[in-house]
């Protein structure tokens, strides 16, 4: 079964738009779990403009699924990260002024890097995933550094899929067939839609997870959250 993990961040957004505590990021997470997605993301930023650090401090004792937080593994995040014990903690090469992910890890060019915070996160016992692009020698790369899980960039696929989907599918799927072959979980994310996301997952059914937050939440706006999340969830069936 491919799990759903909701990507919060766009909650957070929202609410530092106007200040205050509205919507209110805690009780949207919970209710999230709720209405049944099996896990929570977060992707705290150095200048928090959406999720905060103190939001993934106050988080962890409310999550009941699985809890994951991505990011830039500088010392700051690596502190949180180890300071708060996520079941999942992603590796994201974003540069601080970013406006979202575009990129995976050359996990080649920054092995020796990447092995020793697979390693600090590993012995805390703390499961590590790579955001990598669909490259077979990137996920390899992954294995050679200690990760446990590589997290495909997905937009790629997302921006080709109605130009041929097949065509668009193709380096993912030679990617994920990587990553079963050398023992790796697999998750996917970025630009993951219910336009796109259960051809994805037809192709790939031995995605552990995805993690979808801007288009989900674009969706709720239309739909609302519950019967967005049972969608997204109809498509990984």
């Amino acid at each position: 079964m491919t799990k759903l993990s909701v990507n919060i961040n766009k909650i957070a957004t929202l609410r530092n738009a106007r200040g205050g505590n509205n919507p209110n990021v805690l009780a949207v997470a919970r209710d999230i779990e709720i209405f049944g997605a099996q896990g929570i993301t977060v992707h705290p930023r150095p200048d928090e403009r959406h999720i905060r650090y103190q939001d993934v401090r106050d988080l962890k004792p409310l999550i009941t699924t699985e809890f994951n937080i991505e990011g830039n593994p500088i010392d700051s995040f690596v502190d949180l990260v180890l300071e708060v014990m996520p079941k999942q903690v992603t590796l994201v090469p974003d540069g601080h002024d970013q406006i979202t992910s575009n990129h995976g890890w050359d996990t080649i060019e920054n092995g020796a890097f990447l092995t020793d915070i697979c390693k600090t996160f590993k012995e805390a016992g703390i499961r590590t995933s790579i955001f990598v692009d669909a490259e077979p020698r990137m996920v390899e790369g992954a294995k050679a550094c200690g990760a446990d899980r590589v997290e495909l960039y997905t937009e790629p696929y997302a921006a080709n899929y109605n130009n041929g989907r097949e065509e668009a599918i193709a380096p993912f799927l030679a990617a994920a067939e990587e990553a079963r072959k050398v023992g790796l979980g697999l998750n996917a994310g970025h630009d993951l839609s219910l336009e796109n996301l259960h051809y994805f997952h037809q192709v790939i059914p031995w995605t552990d997870e995805v993690s979808i937050g801007h288009a989900l939440i674009c969706d709720a706006l239309y739909l609302g959250l519950r019967e967005t999340i049972k969608h997204y969830l109809q498509a990984l069936q």
